[in-house]
C-alpha cells in the first residue's frame, strides 16, 4: 500500500504539470487573461513547491511522512476541484499557489514512506517504479489534456486527479504505521529551524521566479534583482545554518567526513568537525539538478526545432520523442537491477554519458532531417536520463538517515523541480543563435562529473555503497549535545 500511494502520488502530481501545459491557450482564452497571467498559473505553483520542498520534508521527519502524505493529497485534490471552477484568472493564479504548497507537502512525502517501509538494500526498484509511473504519466499527459480539453474544455484537466488523489489520500491513511517508531523518528529530527526554512524558502522562491521569467529585456531588471535576493539568502542559509543547533540540512547528509571525525551543522569546521567536500548524497543531488535541466532544455529546443525550422506538426514532433518517455518507463526498472550489480557510479555515469551523447547529436542537421535518427536521439536521453534518475535518486535517499529521510525527499524533489526551469531560462535565449543543444549538453556532462561521485559498490552491502542503515555512532555524529 505504501508502494501505491507513492507511485500514483508522484504520477498525479507530474500528470498535472503536462496537462496544465496543454490546457493554458484555452484558459487564456476563455478567462481574457494575458499571456503573463497565464505563465504565473506555472510560475506561482513552482515557486510555491520550491520554496516549501525541504521544509515540508522535515516537518514530515518530526510528525510523521504518512500524516503529511495524506494532508497534502487531501489538500491537492480540494484545489484542483476548486480551480475546475474558478470565475477568474486570480482566482486561477491564488489557487495555483496553493496547491503548489499542498504539492510541496505530498512530494518529500512519497520517497519519505518508501524509506520507511522497505530496507535500503531494497529501495532500487520501488524508486524505478516510482520512476516508470512518472515517466508514463510525463508521455500521456499531453494526449489526455489535448483529449480533454478538445471534448470539455480547460476546467476538465483540472478533475483528472481529484478521484485518484482521494483514492490514495485514504489508502493513506489505512497504511499501517508504528507510533513508537514516529516517536523515535520524531526525536531523532531535532527541532523545526525556522529561521533556516524561511531563508531557504526565500533564496529557492526567487531563483526559480527569475529562471522562470528568463532574462530578456523586459525582464532583466526584475529577474536581475531575484537573482541577487536569492544570492544574498543563501548565503545567510548557510551562515545561519553554522550556527544552529539542529540544522535544516544536517552537514553529515551532504559532506564526506574523514573517518573517526564528528560532524556538525552545516559547513561547520573544527577540531571535531573536518569534511572532504561534497558527499554521495550532494552528488547524486548535483546529478540530479544537472540531467534534469538537460532533459527539459532539450525537450523545449526540440519543439522549436522540430516545428519552426523543419515545419512539422505537433504530433509527427511528439512521436519522434515518444522513445525518450518509453525508455524512461521501460529502462528504469533495469536500471535498478544494473545498480544492484555494477554499482551506482557506474550505471549512473553510463546513463550521463547516453544523455550526453543523446543532446549532441539531436543538434546535428542529418540527425533532425531523420524521424528515425532523431527517435533513436531520443531514445538516448530517454534511457540515459531514467538511468540518472534512479541510481541518484536511490543514494539519496538510501544514504540519508532514515530521521531524515523527508529532507532527503525534500531536496531530490528541489533538485528536480528546480533544474527543468534552469533547462528552460538556459536555451530559450540560445534558440536563435542555434547554440541552445550544444550547451544543453555541456550541461548534461556536469551530470557525468557529479555522477562519479556516487559510491561505487556492486550493491547494497557490499563495497562504497555499503552503510545502507546509520549506526549509533552516525547519529550521535549528527546530533548535537546538549550541556
Amino acid at each position: 500500500m505504501t508502494l501505491a500511494c507513492s507511485v500514483v502520488g508522484a504520477a498525479v502530481v507530474a500528470l498535472d504539470g503536462t496537462v496544465l501545459t496543454i490546457a493554458q491557450p484555452a484558459l487564456q482564452h476563455d478567462l481574457g487573461a494575458d499571456t503573463a497571467q497565464v505563465q504565473w498559473t506555472s510560475t506561482g505553483y513552482l515557486v510555491a513547491v520550491a520554496s516549501l520542498l525541504v521544509f515540508a520534508g522535515r516537518l514530515g521527519d518530526r510528525y510523521g511522512h504518512q500524516r503529511l502524505f495524506v494532508l497534502g493529497c487531501l489538500g491537492f485534490a480540494a484545489t484542483s476541484a476548486r480551480i475546475a471552477v474558478a470565475p477568474g484568472i486570480g482566482w486561477v493564479v491564488a489557487l495555483r499557489v496553493t496547491q503548489g504548497v499542498f504539492g510541496a507537502l505530498l512530494q518529500p512525502a512519497t520517497l519519505g514512506m518508501l524509506r520507511a517501509a522497505y530496507p535500503p538494500d531494497r529501495l532500487g526498484m520501488p524508486i524505478a517504479l516510482r520512476t516508470s509511473a512518472i515517466g508514463l504519466a510525463a508521455a500521456v499527459g499531453p494526449l489526455v489534456g489535448g483529449v480533454l480539453v478538445t471534448a470539455y474544455g480547460w476546467r476538465a484537466v483540472f478533475l483528472l486527479g481529484v478521484a485518484p488523489t482521494l483514492a490514495i489520500a485514504l489508502i493513506g491513511l489505512a497504511v499501517p504505521t508504528s507510533r513508537q517508531t514516529t516517536r523515535e523518528e520524531g526525536r531523532g529530527a531535532g527541532a523545526l529551524d525556522l529561521p533556516g526554512a524561511c531563508l531557504l524558502g526565500l533564496a529557492l522562491a526567487c531563483l526559480v521566479q527569475a529562471l522562470a521569467h528568463g532574462f530578456a529585456p523586459p525582464a532583466l531588471g526584475g529577474a536581475l534583482l531575484a537573482l541577487g535576493v536569492a544570492g544574498a539568502a543563501g548565503y545567510a542559509f548557510v551562515r545561519h545554518e553554522r550556527r544552529a543547533p539542529y540544522p535544516l540540512v544536517p552537514a553529515g547528509m551532504l559532506l564526506k567526513a574523514r573517518p573517526g571525525t564528528k560532524r556538525g551543522s552545516l559547513g561547520r569546521a573544527g577540531p571535531e568537525a573536518s569534511g572532504r567536500g561534497p558527499g554521495p548524497v550532494a552528488a547524486g543531488l548535483g546529478a540530479l539538478l544537472a540531467a534534469s535541466a538537460a532533459l527539459s532544455g532539450t525537450l523545449f529546443t526540440a519543439t522549436y526545432l522540430l516545428q519552426d525550422t523543419l515545419a512539422l506538426g505537433p504530433l509527427p514532433t511528439a512521436a519522434r520523442m515518444l522513445p525518450l518517455a518509453l525508455l524512461i518507463v521501460a529502462g528504469a526498472p533495469v536500471s535498478a537491477l544494473l545498480k544492484g550489480r555494477f554499482g551506482a557510479r557506474r550505471v549512473a555515469t553510463g546513463g550521463a554519458g547516453l544523455l550526453v551523447a543523446g543532446v549532441a547529436l539531436l543538434g546535428r542537421t542529418e540527425v533532425t532531417g531523420s524521424a528515425l535518427a532523431t527517435g533513436g536521439c531520443a531514445a538516448l536521453i530517454g534511457a540515459g536520463f531514467g538511468a540518472v534518475m534512479v541510481t541518484a535518486t536511490s543514494v539519496v535517499v538510501h544514504r540519508a538517515p532514515r530521521e531524515h529521510a523527508g529532507v532527503a525527499g525534500g531536496l531530490q524533489q528541489t533538485a528536480m523541480n528546480t533544474g527543468p526551469v534552469l533547462g528552460v531560462a538556459l536555451a530559450a535565449p540560445l534558440l536563435a543563435s542555434g547554440t541552445a543543444l550544444p550547451v544543453l549538453a555541456a550541461v548534461a556532462a556536469l551530470a557525468v562529473l557529479a555522477c562519479l561521485g556516487l559510491p561505487g559498490g556492486r550493491a547494497a552491502g557490499a563495497g562504497d555503497d555499503a552503510d545502507p542503515e546509520p549506526g549509533a555512532e552516525r547519529r550521535m555524529a549528527d546530533t548535537p549535545t546538549r550541556t
